[in-house]
């Protein structure tokens, strides 16, 4: 049974293709879009087309951009020698939010993951190996910690050791505020392998 016009059910269908989006917030979306004005409508329209027309990826790091290359690969005070390895874009944001990290990035664009048919040639890893040029003195594998995250993490490892390239891993373990009562083994492991003198 259609409850919305076609005009709102195709509205609310394309709400719902959104990451995270249920149909309930869906349906809140389109229905609180229809409340605003046509003007407030317009613009929103206009910058999603115009975001989706002017941001690319950075030819050097693979973030996103409106210019070539991106502010942080084209920072003179950023070190160069230092390369943070994420998987998403989204992740440079996280990582940038520390305020702790003065390197530049590398995006992958995904993870090695054999379940979900992508190996090492569906990532930028070819373009990560390409950016070894000697000034590189260490790449930090900040992939997820989940096991395709660490499957990359190790294939990256593989790859670059050979090339004279330090390759060190972000720590994994239980989080500021957890109880350990509620870390499952393989966090716990991994807090216990990620420890340092106090």
């Amino acid at each position: 049974m259609d409850f919305y016009p076609v005009l709102i059910e195709k509205l609310i269908e394309e709400f719902a293709k959104l990451p995270g989006i249920g149909h309930k917030t869906a349906q809140r979306l389109a229905l609180h879009t229809l409340n605003r004005t046509k003007e407030e409508v317009r613009e929103f329209a206009e910058v999603l087309v115009q975001a989706r027309e002017t941001i690319k990826y950075c030819s050097i790091c693979g973030n996103y951009t409106d210019k070539d290359p991106c502010a942080i690969c084209s920072n003179p005070n950023r070190d160069k020698s230092i390369i943070c390895v994420v998987e998403q874009p989204k992740d440079v944001i996280y990582m940038e939010r520390i305020r702790e990290y003065n390197g530049v990035y590398h995006v992958l664009h995904g993870n090695i993951s054999p379940m979900a048919g992508r190996g090492p040639g569906d990532i930028k890893l070819r373009e990560l190996i390409t950016r070894m040029n000697g000034e590189v003195k260490e790449v930090i594998a900040a992939t997820n910690p989940n096991i395709e995250g660490e499957a990359t993490a190790m294939y990256m490892s593989k790859i670059l050791k050979p090339l004279g390239v330090k390759v060190t891993r972000i720590a994994h373990g239980i989080p500021v505020g957890g109880d350990l009562e509620y870390a499952d083994e393989v966090t716990l492991s991994k807090a216990m392998e990620g420890r340092k003198e106090i």
